[in-house]
């Protein structure tokens, strides 16, 4: 019999695995976490049932795909603006906000991509960004489970008809399916490069003294003309780097003076966390206002996405409650 301490051992070394598993499936990293703490529960208590036929980790992938697909039952999909409509007209009056609707949150990188092989984490990577998992979530939760168990984890279809206690017949069905579905949004499961590479890095350092000091003219020569912009957890969202600046320099000209500072990456992506100059001028520091996630392509940046929702994500990237008037975290 397994000691507890030893498989309370066994079980963390899983954890991270689980959470990336789960974060696709339920688009949040608070439900996530959640989903992998039933998931424990469950195996604790059924530890007995466990027969050893299977891996401990395909046990656990059991367990919690099965907790994903019971939490489902009762929500609604999560998304992105841009998911909702079209793009709209960089006016404040199209600055609304939708309650009724469930976003999409982002997740840091080093919560769901395991320190593992090299491959397997570029692997990792891909199927956590943004527009993947938003994509995920456009599939019928079942379906979903069945990609993510064959494309990502590589089960074979007879382990998946197994656990949805269903026929390898219908698994390929779903599973041809969901291929579709994400073909019709030109998104695939794909291996992506492991870090940024120097030129990269170079961008991202001047899109942060460009942002800071609010220099239009730097900011073209960084962002694409065709970039898209959103701010969960308003609907509105932008499409093309002049509306983008539109919105910039009239209902958003309040950003101007921010500081930016780097976090690790969210969603397989750079990220930053924003703060603007707090009420009261000079000396008064700055306050939370959004997590910034960029999406790189060709060179340059091709999607903004602003987070608004800080009081729960700053917190989870580490991120400091507000800034003194030098732009420090206070001591």
């Amino acid at each position: 019999m397994v000691s507890r301490e030893e498989l309370e051992h066994r079980l963390e070394g899983h954890r991270v695995a689980l959470r990336g598993h789960c974060y696709r499936m339920l688009a949040s990293p608070f439900e996530a976490e959640d989903a992998v703490q039933e998931t424990f529960i469950r195996a604790w208590r059924s530890i007995g049932t466990f027969e050893g036929r299977a891996s401990l980790s395909s046990w656990l992938y059991r367990i919690a795909t099965n907790v994903c697909l019971d939490m489902l039952r009762s929500v609604e999909r999560r998304a992105r603006p841009m998911d909702l409509g079209p793009a709209r007209e960089p006016i404040a009056a199209n600055l609304n906000t939708r309650p009724e609707t469930t976003w999409l949150e982002p997740v840091p990188d080093a919560l769901v991509i395991p320190d593992s092989d090299p491959a397997e984490a570029a692997v990792a990577r891909d199927t956590v960004r943004l527009a993947f998992v938003a994509a995920l979530q456009h599939l019928p939760p079942r379906q979903r489970a069945v990609l993510l168990l064959c494309e990502v984890l590589q089960w074979q279809a007879s382990e998946v008809a197994a656990l949805l206690e269903t026929t390898v017949a219908s698994v390929n069905s779903a599973l041809q399916r969901a291929r579709a579905t994400l073909e019709t949004g030109k998104l695939t499961v794909s291996a992506t490069p492991a870090a940024l590479g120097a030129a990269e890095r170079e961008l991202l350092s001047r899109y942060v003294q460009a942002f800071q000091a609010y220099d239009m003219e730097a900011l073209t020569a960084l962002i694409h003309e065709d970039a898209t912009q959103s701010m969960p957890p308003y609907d509105m969202w932008l499409s093309g780097r002049a509306d983008i600046f539109t919105w910039w320099l009239g209902p958003g000209i309040g950003c101007q003076g921010s500081r930016v500072i780097p976090v690790a990456t969210a969603n397989g992506s750079p990220a930053f966390g924003q703060y603007k100059p707090a009420p009261g001028g000079p000396g008064s520091g700055y306050e939370p206002w959004a997590l910034q996630v960029l999406e790189l392509r060709d060179g340059r940046i091709a999607e903004l996405t602003f987070f608004l929702g800080t009081t729960t994500l700053f917190p989870l990237f580490g991120l400091p409650p507000r800034l003194d008037a030098a732009g420090n975290a206070p001591g």
